[in-house]
């Protein structure tokens, strides 16, 4: 299926309620081959293997001395990735309590101090942090609601002048729906029903 590009701020597709994939695997660094499990939630939908492989070959495989944060954690399999390959403080937040249950589990069995959870809104996190402070943040919101743009917005402010944003969307984001936000499209990635962008704040 061709892909259009959009004259307005896409609009998420129907998806399939997501019924678990059961665990997923760290791919690099310190915890390789770690398996992180997968609750059971309507929505929840781990980034897939070969998204976070291709993503860390972008960023390069060292992320030694990074400040990450991941609003939307979920799993927080993108978060414990980068603290895998050797970020300096991971900050994971999450408003589902069981979620947020399995990531303090997640984080005392890795003995991962440098990887901090909060229980908060995604868009709320990302309005607390202070400007220009943070190297990457992703950008992974549930793909039936409305949080791409507070979130891309408030990511924007946050995200250092040489720092990322990782974006994953049910459709592509162009240049055209970015750069009224404060970013612009870096790498762009479909795999399946998953369009991954890594942007970069406009200078």
């Amino acid at each position: 299926m061709k892909t259009r590009t959009p004259t307005s701020t896409p609009q998420p597709t129907p998806t399939k309620p997501h019924k678990g994939a059961g665990e997923v695997r760290i791919i690099g660094g310190e915890w390789r081959r770690t398996k992180l499990p997968v609750v059971l939630r309507l929505g929840l939908r781990p980034t897939p293997d070969r998204v976070r492989e291709t993503l860390f070959n972008w960023l390069g495989q060292s992320l030694q001395g990074w400040r990450c944060v991941d609003p939307f954690a979920g799993t927080g399999a993108l978060g414990f990735e980068a603290a895998s390959r050797g970020a300096a403080h991971v900050q994971v937040c999450e408003l589902d309590p069981a979620l947020v249950a399995q990531l303090n589990v997640q984080v005392n069995r890795l003995k991962a101090t440098h990887v901090h959870v909060l229980r908060t809104d995604g868009v709320a996190c990302l309005k607390q942090l202070a400007a220009s402070s943070v190297d990457l943040i992703f950008i992974d919101p549930p793909f039936d609601g409305a949080l791409f743009e507070p979130a891309l917005q408030a990511a924007a402010k946050a995200v250092k002048t040489d720092g990322f944003v990782y974006l994953e969307a049910p459709v592509a984001w162009t240049d055209e729906l970015l750069v009224p936000l404060g970013l612009r499209l870096h790498r762009h990635l479909k795999a399946g029903a998953v369009h991954a962008h890594l942007l970069r704040r406009l200078a």
